[in-house]
């Protein structure tokens, strides 16, 4: 996602007094205030961190969940290997790819390729952003169900294309990328998710330069999602896409993937 913007607009608050103090610590780590005015919170209950937009005509709050709703829905009922995400990063009998999502936002795709056994690294450089996701994963990994997909699943915190330039050691077979733009899906939960975020991280008007990064760093294959429609990166051009009915993933190949063994 595109580099944040002046944060000041968003305060920190605990939703219950016995959580003030932990509601203190982030407001320190992320360098936000704790009261004043603002026209985003991000608030602390019981239920983990969550993100609102203050007002009357505001959408409710969002949560990184990984134990229930629509992640653990799609965990079970989704479709498994069959789904189309798991074919482009080339998920097959005998293969599960390490994969970096270099873009992984609120870490919906990157919990589905882990539920697929896939070891998952996660980049997400807004702060706000990627504190829900620390939130998430920890509220997952005390889930005795989803703690061995959240042991798949590791979080940094940074600008990707940085990260992916200065890797130290083994590298992703596949970078997995959806870069934030001007999305057509009409669902409610994605309307009220840009609404949220896009004051906050806008475009990714980076995106070419995140493709070269990925594809210098990959050793098998990128992987980027986009809207069936748009056009695709400026830059290299994909070999192959498979396309669904909102969503299309561009496929760049390096290298086949092997069954290991």
């Amino acid at each position: 996602m595109s580099d944040e913007r002046p944060i000041t607009r968003i305060r920190v608050e605990a939703l219950h007094p016995a959580l003030s103090a932990e509601a203190a610590q982030w407001a320190a780590r992320l360098g936000l205030p704790l009261a004043g005015q603002a026209e985003f919170a991000l608030q602390l209950g019981e239920q983990g961190l969550q993100l609102a937009e203050l007002g009357p005509q505001a959408p409710g709050p969002i949560r990184v969940d990984f134990v229930e709703g629509a992640v653990a829905h799609r965990r079970l009922y989704g479709g498994g290997s069959g789904q189309m995400i798991a074919k482009a990063v080339g998920v097959q009998p005998g293969v599960r790819p390490r994969v970096l999502d270099a873009t992984a936002g609120l870490g919906r795709d990157a919990f589905v390729l882990a539920s697929l056994g896939c070891a998952v690294t996660l980049s997400e450089r807004q702060p706000i952003i990627a504190a829900l996701l620390e939130d998430g994963l920890a509220r997952a990994q005390r889930d005795a169900e989803v703690a061995p997909i959240a042991a798949q699943m590791r979080l940094l915190q940074g600008n990707a294309i940085e990260l992916m330039r200065d890797w130290q050691g083994e590298p992703p077979q596949v970078i997995y990328l959806d870069p934030m733009f001007p999305h057509r899906d009409k669902s409610a939960l994605v309307k009220k998710e840009m609404r949220l975020f896009r004051p906050l991280v806008g475009d990714d008007l980076d995106a070419p330069a995140l493709l070269q990064a990925a594809l210098a760093l990959a050793s098998h294959r990128v992987v980027v999602k986009r809207p069936r429609k748009a056009p695709i990166i400026e830059g290299a051009k994909p070999s192959y896409a498979l396309e669904g009915k909102s969503s299309r993933y561009d496929i760049y190949p390096k290298k086949a993937l092997k069954p290991q063994g």
